[in-house]
Parts: C-alpha cells; sequence; structure tokens
C-alpha cells in the first residue's frame, strides 16, 4: 500500500476531496497540519488513516518529526505533497530529507520558485518574456524605466499570488516604493504589459505527460483585486485553445514537470507590443505547481462534468485515469467586495442565476483580498451569457 503524506490537508477547505479520492484508490492519507483534530471538518475525519497535529507549520523540526514518525509507523512515504503555493519550499525540503523522489527537490526550486529563474526555462521552451531586472536600487531601476519607459510592474522575485505587487506609472511612485518595500525581499522589476492571463491548467503524470487539461480567462488584473479592492473575475474557458495547450506542454517539459497538478500562466496581448508580438500573442508569466486556487477545481469539475480530484489521486496511485469529460462550459467566477453598493442584492442575483449558479458563499479573510468576500460561480453555454452574468453582477450604484 502507498502511503501519502498531505501537508496541511484542511487548508483550503475544499482539499479533504484530495484526501478522499487517494483513499478510494487505496493510500494511507496521512495528514499534518496545525489545526486541532477536533476542529477539522468531519470528511478529513474520514479520509485521514492518521493525522499529526503540530503546533506551527512554519517549524521545520516539527514537521520532520511528524513525517519521521509515520515513516517509522507505516515505512516507507511515497509521496509528500501539500497542493499548496506557500508550502511548496518545504515539501521539497521534506522530499529532498527523507529521500522521496517523486516530486520536486530542493535543488529544483530556484526555477519553480523565483520569477526572474522562470525565465530562462520558458525561453529554452520559445515562449517570450516581459524585459526585467532584479530592482537592487532607484538607479538600476531607472536605467531600466529609461529603456522600457513607464509604466513598469514590480513584484516579489519570490511570491505567492498577487500580494505585494505594484505598478508604477512615476519617479515619484518610485521613490514611494523604495521607501516602503518590505526589507530582505528581493523585488523583481518587469516592462507593463497590456494584456489579459489565459492559464494552463493540467494533472501531468510521472512521465511528463498531460492526462487532463483545461484553462482558465481572468480579463480584471488580480493585482488590481488584491492592491484597490476591485472585483475579483476569471472564468474555465469552454475550449482550450490550441496555442495555450501548446505553450503549457512546452512548459511542461522545460520546467521537468512531473506527477503534478499545475496552474501555469500567460499573457495574451491585447495590443501589438514592440519586441514580443502582435495583439493575441502568448507570453510567459509565471509558473504555479501546483492547482489554481480557492475553488477554482471545483469550477473545473462544474465546466466540464468530470472530477479533477479523482483524476489527480488517479495519477498518483496508477498514473493514468478513466474518469471522463461529460460535457463543455464556462464556468464563471465572480467575487464581489462587502464595500461596494452593487445593483442587484443577494436575493436577486439567484433570482436571475439560480438554476445555473453552482456554488455561493462567503471567503475566508485569508482568501478575500484576491477572490472577493462574497462570491458566485456560474455555468454557461455561450460567451454572451458569460458576459451577461458579469455585466450584471459588477454593476453598482452612483
Amino acid at each position: 500500500m502507498k502511503n501519502f503524506i498531505f501537508i496541511s490537508p484542511n487548508f483550503p477547505t475544499n482539499y479533504w476531496q484530495f484526501c478522499r479520492e487517494l483513499k478510494k484508490n487505496g493510500l494511507n492519507v496521512l495528514g499534518i497540519g496545525d489545526q486541532p483534530y477536533d476542529e477539522l471538518m468531519p470528511q478529513l475525519h474520514e479520509n485521514l488513516t492518521e493525522y499529526y497535529k503540530v503546533t506551527s507549520l512554519e517549524n521545520y523540526d516539527e514537521v520532520y518529526r511528524a513525517v519521521a514518525f509515520f515513516t517509522f509507523k507505516y515505512g516507507r512515504i511515497d509521496f509528500i505533497e501539500s497542493n499548496n503555493e506557500y508550502w511548496l519550499e518545504q515539501d521539497a525540503r521534506l522530499r529532498t530529507d527523507f529521500n522521496i523522489r517523486t516530486g520536486f527537490q530542493v535543488q529544483d526550486l530556484p526555477r519553480i520558485k523565483y520569477k526572474s529563474k522562470m525565465k530562462e526555462y520558458y525561453r529554452r521552451a520559445g515562449i517570450p518574456v516581459a524585459r526585467w531586472v532584479i530592482a537592487e536600487s532607484i538607479g538600476v531601476c531607472l536605467d531600466f524605466i529609461r529603456e522600457v519607459k513607464y509604466p513598469v510592474i514590480v513584484k516579489p522575485d519570490n511570491g505567492v499570488g498577487a500580494s505585494h505587487t505594484y505598478k508604477l506609472n512615476n519617479d515619484q511612485e518610485l521613490v514611494d516604493f523604495f521607501a516602503s518595500r518590505e526589507r530582505g525581499v528581493s523585488y523583481i522589476m518587469e516592462e507593463f504589459i497590456h494584456a489579459e492571463i489565459n492559464s494552463y491548467d493540467a494533472i501531468i503524470d510521472s512521465h511528463g505527460e498531460p492526462v487532463f487539461e483545461t484553462g482558465n480567462c481572468t480579463p480584471i488584473s488580480i493585482m488590481d483585486s488584491v492592491n484597490y479592492g476591485d472585483d475579483a473575475i476569471f472564468y474555465i474557458v469552454q475550449h482550450l485553445s490550441d496555442d495555450t495547450r501548446q505553450a503549457g506542454r512546452d512548459t511542461v517539459k522545460s520546467f521537468g514537470v512531473k506527477s503534478r497538478f499545475v496552474h501555469f500562466e500567460f499573457f495574451r496581448l491585447l495590443s501589438d507590443h514592440e519586441g514580443i508580438g502582435k495583439k493575441g500573442t502568448l507570453m510567459a508569466l509565471e509558473v504555479n505547481m501546483r492547482p489554481c486556487g480557492g475553488f477554482t477545481p471545483d469550477m473545473i469539475n462544474y465546466a466540464r462534468e468530470t472530477d479533477v480530484y479523482k483524476i489527480w489521486a488517479d495519477m498518483i496511485a496508477f498514473d493514468r485515469t478513466d474518469k471522463k469529460i461529460g460535457a463543455y462550459h464556462f464556468c464563471g467566477y465572480d467575487g464581489l467586495r462587502d464595500y461596494k453598493n452593487y445593483v442587484l442584492s443577494h436575493e436577486e442575483i439567484m433570482a436571475k442565476y439560480g438554476s445555473q449558479i453552482k456554488m455561493t458563499g462567503r471567503l475566508s479573510d485569508a482568501l478575500a483580498p484576491a477572490m472577493g468576500n462574497r462570491f458566485y460561480m456560474a455555468i454557461f453555454d455561450t460567451q454572451e451569457e458569460l458576459d451577461g452574468f458579469f455585466a450584471d453582477l459588477l454593476a453598482v450604484r452612483e
């Protein structure tokens, strides 16, 4: 029997479904987390073979001892995984220390965690990248800006999501950034790209081949959602475009991805950009070696009438799946803000779109900055219907 250690299986809350499918496939599912056992969801109780509580998942020695305990009790560990961006580095360290080869090791981390290192692997795949520089000083940045012009984007070279990401429009904003930037953090500066985000979301087997592929589109910047409290909207595409599919597969090969659920982000140019390409061209943004955040796996399930939790667990257990896709819908997500005075009330939204809404609710404080306070996800069969849904929910009173 294979032994699978799931780090922080309780967050996000939908991750219990990964555990359920692993258990169905005959694996020992061993959880490590810092939430008391009695506070775990009943669904986790039912699908974990055993749970080891640590005082803090930030304490590597504690987590190491938990893995050592499970190794002593159950034998060799076959997989360690969190499917969570925040813990990717710790996951890799644990695999390296316990000689678990079914995932990224410590030496693999630079190319999958540092945005500056990712660019070389994108280039090897033949995918254009934005011009960039490490923001070491105001002088270095001004030299770069003379080349690319304002605006520019600055963000942590090793960062999660869109946190601490800023658009700078002039010299004063550059000076203000250096005055307020987080100390001890390396920032990367990139030229601004007028584009929307198109993603490649896939489950990759141990040979680096996809067993499932889809994608999403983000027409509103996640950076603006976080920094300016904009509504968070994106959608699972009805059909993955050929160029996104090819770019995703080329990226998988270049980065050496195996046995993972991945979320790769690309820019699709909304206007011609010198040195990169014409409007509509795809270019690199960043790789994320985990599922797209929050409830996106559920959105994929609704859009494809399938079960990516099972597909992923099948890949882990059998390196293949027989789970089929039932249909091809759009699935839209709209995350609304508490402080905005929207035209439609919750009751009015449900009255108009209730038959298409698959999930709604409030998000935790940890997810709200990027994903909104109250969310709605709904399926549609045409782009026009999807656009109408977004327009209705985004409308605010003057």
